[in-house]
């Protein structure tokens, strides 16, 4: 894909989450767009930036870690989002690396960040991912114990939690999964919600998303991943 063609795809995302924001009648200043640049060059992904995107989501610490360094040198106000699976023993990395994480999904990584934003005095925006489809293949807390895990990570490990974010089965319609981490983040007072892709974030929107994570509709078709 050419840098014409990504500019533009931004360009119809905006509208396409401007458009939908109004049909559901809410504020599309409510709505981020969360960019997914995982496994593109920085020369990709700097035609966007200079287009004035500043939020981007990542899947791997040390793909992002040696794309980000340098382009947050010459692009001032990036925001960015680990949005795939995080091991515990990058949980340092990921801490100074990250504005947001999108997949706190268990004891051992609540523990392992807990220490390090202790450490380091910085502090990332927390999300839990939930799985929601229970899919034994995807990470995320299964909907029966998401309750007793926000209040792990607030009461064991003093963590600050915002919001919930979901990814659903790919072959399942996504609102009743939408709907579903709607319901629980009201039960909590959680504001945020991560849900909704590139084919799938009109729903999201729909059903209260605050942040939607597009990559193919903007950046073409996805590389291959680098670990």
């Amino acid at each position: 894909m050419s840098e014409n063609d990504a500019v533009e795809g931004l360009r119809q995302v905006r509208e396409s989450i401007a458009r939908a924001a109004s049909d559901y009648d809410r504020d599309p200043s409510g709505i981020t767009l969360v960019a997914v640049s995982k496994t593109f060059p920085a020369e990709a992904i700097e035609p966007v930036l200079a287009a004035g995107q500043r939020v981007f989501g990542e899947n791997y610490v040390q793909e992002a870690k040696a794309k980000w360094l340098s382009l947050r040198e010459r692009y001032e106000g990036v925001e960015l989002h680990m949005i795939g699976p995080l091991q515990s023993n990058k949980a340092r990395e990921a801490v100074e690396l990250f504005d947001v994480i999108h997949t706190l999904d268990r004891p051992s990584l609540a523990e392992a960040l807990a220490k390090e934003i202790a450490r380091q005095g910085r502090t990332p925006r927390l999300l839990v991912q939930v799985n929601t489809g229970e899919e034994p293949q995807k990470g995320g807390v299964i909907p029966t114990e998401v309750d007793a895990f926000l209040e792990a990570c607030r009461s064991k490990h003093g963590l600050t939690i915002e919001g919930l974010m979901c990814i659903p089965p790919a072959e399942d319609p996504p609102s009743p999964h939408f709907a579903l981490l709607n319901t629980v983040a009201k039960r909590h007072g959680l504001k945020v919600l991560s849900m909704g892709m590139s084919a799938d974030f009109d729903a999201a929107i729909q059903l209260g998303a605050t942040h939607v994570r597009v990559g193919s509709a903007i950046f073409g078709s996805r590389a291959k991943a680098q670990a």
